[in-house]
């Protein structure tokens, strides 16, 4: 058994005061920390660890006891192997995450911990943020410089220990620079910030070349859905619960349960550990909460930063995230796909929407089975636009699960022909009642539709497949309420769509001043939303699915 004060004594916090610790905390303790220290297999290096909290008491700051129960887990090893490889740290805005993991990371460099080459890099999305969390170890340096002259060489980009030659270094976001790195921990500060892996994977390359490799990452929630957080968060709901955690995670993850508490002092001890030894904390917290009661438009910032528990105007909202996972999930946690029946034969609408043919163009194919809409598509993707390389979605995950209903293209331009080949492919399974697109992308593709034996619907022909919509401007004023009930109904499936959930969450409402409401680009270069605009189009006839009972 493992045996540390400092941990017990955490543990006996935990048992006398459950009502500080939020569900995952309490299911840290319960399912990773009991059974963990209940092991007779682990070395606690116990000298080693209380060196690190003397070392960062001196020169840092007092340590509360939380840090000191996390930094515990830090020196524990199976065949010189560390338990726990990631350490996820995830607590409200003004907790002190950069003043709680630096002093350790700075310790790690130190003959006191031992090990010569273990280098650390410091990796954010802006340069200023992790230069920020090196400045507290920079700082420190630089004001006990007669102290510390003999053990370190520093500047405000590195320090080096002269014993062990660590070094620790802050990173740009130019990730494509930083290959080949021997690296013994990486810290990854802000996560939510992340939107893809490009700049995550090329750092934690370098580990596992110097032992005791080790990731630490410390975060605030966000407002990015679908990327590396979210993901990250799944997988540590996963091993929270009880699943296999050969990852060695350690997620140490602080929030409030539920909406309600958020209006209950109380509970903020769950979203903010170090809110009883921190009464500027409190206080600072307070005055955002009694703001935001003033200015509903801050709700959004305090629930997401403050509480970890993310959430966006929802007057701007197509829908909640969980909703837009919902309609890919009948088991969010599991990732449990919905069941899709068999669609061959079934009436569909296409839609079809494209800003323009250099940039994104989704085609999809809109069904109606007892109430759900089921909604597939395809997205292509120009390579060749200018934006394309800033876009942040993984397209590197083409052909993964989640990740199969889009292409690359590599030309100038998306060709025309390849949306209504696809289309024209595509309807030989399905009974398509109408083709509908909006003015613009109308223009561009009718005269393929007519070369490929597809018909126009105009005053001659009143039953043409191919139907303009006119006024697109007001569509959304007559499906954005039927779209809002479908997803709140959960009555939306639009199948494991990485895709489509990124697309509907790019998407905000807006209403205007004639009271109507519009779709609109949260972002309107990064953040494409062709995809769930094609499922407007579509949607914009639905009645024509509406399934007649056929009487023999």
């Amino acid at each position: 058994m493992v045996c540390c004060r400092e941990i017990n004594a955490y543990i006996k916090y935990y048992e006398e005061c459950p009502n500080v610790f939020n569900n995952k905390r309490k299911l840290l303790m319960e399912n990773i920390v009991k059974p963990t220290i209940a092991r007779n297999d682990i070395f606690f290096d116990e000298e080693t660890y209380y060196n690190c909290i003397k070392y960062c008491e001196k020169w840092y700051y007092k340590l509360f006891l939380y840090e000191k129960f996390i930094y515990a887990f830090v020196f524990m090893y199976k065949n010189d192997i560390p338990i726990f490889r990631t350490f996820v740290i995830i607590e409200g805005r003004g907790n002190g995450k950069d003043g709680f993991i630096m002093p350790l990371l700075n310790f790690l460099q130190t003959e006191y911990y031992g090990v010569k080459n273990y280098n650390i890099d410091i990796v954010a999305t802006s340069e200023e943020q992790s230069q920020n969390s090196y400045n507290v170890v920079y700082n420190t340096l630089d004001s006990n410089k007669l102290r510390f002259k003999n053990f370190f060489y520093y500047n405000k980009e590195e320090c080096i220990n002269k014993k062990t030659k660590s070094i620790m270094r802050y990173n740009t976001a130019n990730a494509k620079t930083k290959d080949g790195k021997q690296d013994g921990a990486i810290l990854y500060n802000e996560y939510h910030a992340y939107e893809d892996y490009e700049q995550i994977k090329v750092f934690q390359s370098g580990l596992g070349k110097i032992k005791h490799g080790r990731i630490f990452i410390i975060s605030t929630n966000g407002y990015v859905r679908g990327g590396p957080l979210d993901e990250l968060l799944d997988v540590c709901n996963g091993v929270l619960n009880g699943e296999s955690n050969e990852l060695r995670y350690f997620p140490f993850i602080c929030e409030i349960d539920n909406e309600e508490e958020a209006d209950t002092p109380e509970m903020w001890n769950k979203a903010n550990p170090s809110l009883e030894y921190m009464p500027e904390l409190k206080d600072a917290i307070m005055m955002d909460y009694l703001e935001m009661q003033k200015f509903p438009s801050k709700r959004p910032e305090f629930m997401t930063k403050r509480m970890n528990f993310p959430q966006r105007n929802e007057e701007e909202t197509i829908t909640s995230w969980e909703k837009i996972l919902k309609s890919s999930y009948s088991d969010i946690k599991r990732k449990i796909v919905r069941d899709t029946p068999d669609l061959k034969g079934k009436s569909a609408i296409v839609g079809i929407d494209f800003a323009s043919l250099n940039d994104f163009a989704c085609a999809g194919f809109l069904f109606k089975v007892k109430e759900e809409y089921i909604w597939r598509s395809k997205t292509w993707i120009c390579a060749k636009s200018k934006f394309f390389k800033d876009i942040k979605f993984p397209f590197d995950n083409k052909g993964q699960q989640g990740f199969e209903d889009f292409e690359v293209v590599h030309t100038e331009t998306i060709d025309g022909r390849e949306i209504v080949s696809w289309i024209i492919s595509e309807m030989s399974k399905y009974n398509v009642k109408k083709i509908v697109l909006d003015t613009y992308r109308y223009q561009l593709l009718k005269q393929i539709f007519i070369e490929k034996g597809i018909t126009v619907e105009s005053k001659e022909t009143p039953y043409g497949l191919v139907r303009m919509i006119r006024y697109p401007a007001s569509i959304a004023a007559i499906v954005a309420p039927r779209i809002e009930a479908a997803f709140a109904e959960e009555k939306v499936n639009i199948g494991d769509s990485a895709m489509m959930r990124w697309s509907i969450n790019n998407t905000c409402v807006k209403n205007k001043k004639d009271g109507n409401k519009s779709y609109e680009k949260i972002e309107p270069k990064l953040r494409k939303n062709d995809a769930f605009m094609a499922f407007v189009a579509a949607m914009s006839v639905q009645e024509l699915l509406e399934e007649q009972i056929i009487y023999v």
